[in-house]
């Protein structure tokens, strides 16, 4: 029984893994603090460096099952230039990918607390997918049997961004470019597809010493459902934040966060899944690290929640 559960689900792995890539991008359940990596106009928007770092761990439990890690970097450069850096490794069952991409930003202030970005970035994927991984061959399918490695695909997006100090929203495309993942002969299995983000978000304040943000990001791409992730998240006297999110379709989460210092902000997510999967898995779990590198007036204010 446990065997047949495993086939099950090394068959449902190869399926992501041939699907995926033509439907959704890497998904985070702390968006809110990786912007850099859908809407390259966010690139220098909190006016100083900042340095993010997130590891995702989907679905434990099931072999194959998605590790996400990813690194990004941004720094406003004179008045209203923005440049970034992002980088991103994720494993899915046979396959890994590589990801890098600049980002450069160009602001103009719209009024005394409000700005619009306007963003492009570019860059590149290597994609490389070995079959002989995983619990399970299929050789009578010509879809795996050649390996991939080292598949290069070129990045170019855009996106626009529209931010002040207790709101934001943005539109992107990361990627125009529209390419098979494979030869033309499968063709089928998998091709590149643009995705659009939509991402807001408001902060109120509760008290003085409690602020409020729901938020959220809309993803679609063609071929699939509209995903949308809609988020809750409160901050506790500019130091602990707790929140929960929904991801339609997919799952619900909880996140708390903590401000150890004006410069290290540190979060953890937890993702229920709540789709048939929950049988199998755990959940998700996803750890966030980020580095601000503030001037001295900057740290006597109060953290941006985002």
């Amino acid at each position: 029984m446990i065997y047949k559960i495993k086939q099950i689900l090394t068959l449902f792995i190869l399926f992501i893994v041939s699907q995926a890539y033509s439907q959704q991008d890497p998904q985070y359940t702390q968006y809110m603090y990786n912007t850099l990596s859908v809407n390259p106009a966010y690139a220098g928007s909190l006016g100083h460096f900042t340095l993010t770092g997130i590891y995702r761990s989907q679905w434990v439990g099931i072999d194959g099952a998605p590790v996400t890690q990813t690194l990004s970097m941004d720094s406003p450069v004179g008045k209203n230039v923005g440049l970034g850096l992002s980088f991103l490794n994720e494993s899915i069952g046979p396959s890994e990918e590589q990801w890098l991409n600049a980002n450069f930003s160009y602001t103009i202030k719209t009024s005394e607390t409000m700005n619009l970005s306007f963003g492009v970035n570019a860059g590149g994927r290597i994609l490389n997918i070995d079959w002989s991984k995983g619990t399970m061959q299929n050789g009578d399918d010509f879809q795996y049997q050649d390996n991939i490695v080292n598949r290069f695909l070129p990045t170019i997006g855009a996106g626009v961004y529209y931010d002040g100090e207790r709101s934001y929203v943005g539109l992107s495309v990361p990627n125009f470019l529209v390419d098979e993942r494979y030869d033309g002969t499968k063709e089928g299995l998998a091709d590149e597809r643009m995705h659009f983000y939509l991402i807001g978000g408001l902060v109120f304040d509760l008290s003085a010493n409690t602020k409020f943000k729901p938020a959220f990001l809309l993803k679609y791409v063609s071929g699939a459902p509209v995903v949308a992730d809609l988020s809750a998240n409160f901050m506790f006297y500019d130091k602990f934040r707790i929140g929960a999110s929904y991801r339609t379709g997919d799952s619900v989460s909880g996140l708390v966060g903590f401000q150890l210092t004006q410069s290290i902000l540190i979060g953890y997510a937890y993702d229920y899944t709540t789709t048939e999967l929950q049988q199998f898995t755990s959940g998700s779990h996803e750890i966030m690290l980020r580095f601000e590198l503030k001037s001295k007036e900057e740290g006597l204010k109060s953290p941006r929640f985002f």
